[in-house]
């Protein structure tokens, strides 16, 4: 083998060393940005969660301590989301909630938290995900705090207190 084809074949092996360095290097900035990017994915999902959770919280509220004179029946079980979205018990259309949100995190139905009188009070995620939110909650969401998994995390509507009323359009 001559020099020169000797200095070029030891070349071709230094080529392919920096190719593989390339390669592992490319590997692990696209696992950075892969787990980046799910962190990122999941906190978006969490605040959707905690949105969607308030939402319904506080139309359950609505139902179960209806305002104003068109509002005005009988105390009733809530025994389906559904109803939240038109309440039956009204002849006029009255709606506690714009559309009937699903759980963020999974895709799913809500979790239903019922009491034998009132009906459903509450809604929970399904997830047994890690939480990355632990504080920093608002007032009605105080009991939030330090969860460890988002089926903790229950949007229940208790007797007493304040729920958000709707803004009133033009």
């Amino acid at each position: 083998m001559s020099a020169r084809a000797a200095h070029l074949h030891n070349q071709q092996g230094f080529t392919y060393l920096v190719v593989l360095l390339a390669v592992m290097l490319i590997g692990i900035m696209l696992g950075a940005i892969g787990t980046s990017w799910k962190l990122t994915m999941q906190r978006d999902r969490e605040e959707e969660l905690l949105f969607r959770g308030m939402q319904i919280q506080d139309a359950i509220g609505r139902w179960h301590q209806p305002q104003g004179n068109a509002q005005q029946h009988v105390a009733t079980p809530l025994n389906d989301l559904k109803d939240l979205l038109r309440d039956p018990r009204t002849p006029a259309t009255v709606r506690y909630l714009r559309k009937l949100y699903r759980d963020p995190m999974t895709n799913q139905d809500w979790t239903l938290i019922r009491e034998p009188a009132r009906g459903i009070v509450g809604v929970a995620s399904s997830s047994t995900e890690r939480v990355i939110k632990k504080d920093n909650f608002p007032d009605q969401l105080q009991d939030l705090v330090n969860k460890e998994r988002y089926e903790q995390w229950l949007f229940v509507y208790k007797s007493g207190q304040k729920t958000v009323q709707p803004a009133k359009g033009p």
